[in-house]
């Protein structure tokens, strides 16, 4: 008598592993959509690197004449003087009012021609000569002139600051603009969508992660335009302190203002990156 064999179903699938196979299915997919682990041993490396770097130099810096080089304590009680005193504050606060203004006034210029070279041949035609020789002339040389037009207050620090942070936003704005994809712009056109609609709906998400690109940039060259005007035309804020200090010796103290402005520029990118997170968060997604 021939037996016939039965596959087993559900109940003897459950016996015979002891998970449901649906169950099994869903720890699979949970495996795998589960972010990567180990991001507390990547802040334990950076951690152990700061702690390495900062040793070295403390241990180093005292092997050397404080006249060529200091430490990092010496650079602490120096900043804690040099907070008590008030004196780092009104510096920094003097150095942000130009750094903010000028910001804005080169991220707004910026971004709206930006985005017409990007769009119009005809304005890009008529403008690429002169981005592109400015661009590539040391503004750096021009300050004896600047100081000619605007004389040695904030218009001066403004007007240094502003042109040094332009460029980086218009050009990167450009960019975005020109790898829009065309076959975007075209499913506009072919839904007759106006040129308003077509730049607010399609160019502007599309562009978007190369114009907050351009602001990280720029916010870059903006410190460094601040420091090179406040050394060159109104000597005050960070700058002022840099050069006072310098010229006294006192290398410990010019370390603090240093320090500030380092600080500065990786608390401005972090929040320019975060703006972008939340202004484009499928950028995000993508990386």
């Amino acid at each position: 008598m021939s037996q016939q064999t039965v596959a087993p179903g559900p109940a003897d699938a459950k016996s015979l592993s002891g998970v449901e196979p649906e169950t099994e299915l869903a720890s699979a997919d949970a495996e795998e959509l589960a972010p990567p682990s180990g991001n507390s041993g990547v802040w334990i490396v950076r951690l152990v690197s700061i702690i390495g770097v900062v040793g070295a130099w403390e241990v180093l810096g005292r092997q050397v004449d404080p006249l060529f080089m200091s430490y990092p304590s010496a650079i602490a009680v120096a900043g804690a003087h040099m907070v008590a005193t008030g004196e780092l504050l009104v510096g920094l606060m003097s150095s942000l009012r130009t750094l903010v203004v000028a910001f804005v006034i080169a991220a707004v210029i910026g971004t709206a021609l930006g985005l017409l070279i990007g769009r119009y041949r005809m304005v890009d035609a008529a403008t690429d000569w002169l981005v592109n020789a400015l661009y590539a002339t040391p503004l750096v040389a021009i300050i004896p002139l600047v100081i000619l037009w605007f004389g040695l207050g904030n218009t001066a620090k403004t007007f240094i600051v502003t042109i040094l942070a332009l460029f980086p936003i218009l050009i990167n704005t450009t960019a975005g603009v020109r790898n829009v994809p065309k076959q975007l712009i075209d499913v506009g056109d072919a839904f007759a969508a106006n040129e308003r609609q077509i730049f607010t709906k399609i160019i502007l998400p599309s562009a978007l992660p190369y114009m907050m690109t351009g602001l990280r940039l720029g916010v870059g060259r903006a410190i460094i335009g601040m420091v090179v005007a406040e050394f060159f035309t109104a000597i005050t804020g960070l700058g002022a302190l840099i050069v006072k200090y310098g010229n006294q010796y006192d290398t410990a103290s010019m370390f603090v203002p240093i320090l500030v402005l380092m600080l500065l520029g990786i608390a401005l990118s972090f929040a320019v990156r975060r703006a972008e997170e939340w202004i484009a968060p499928w950028k995000a997604t993508e990386e």
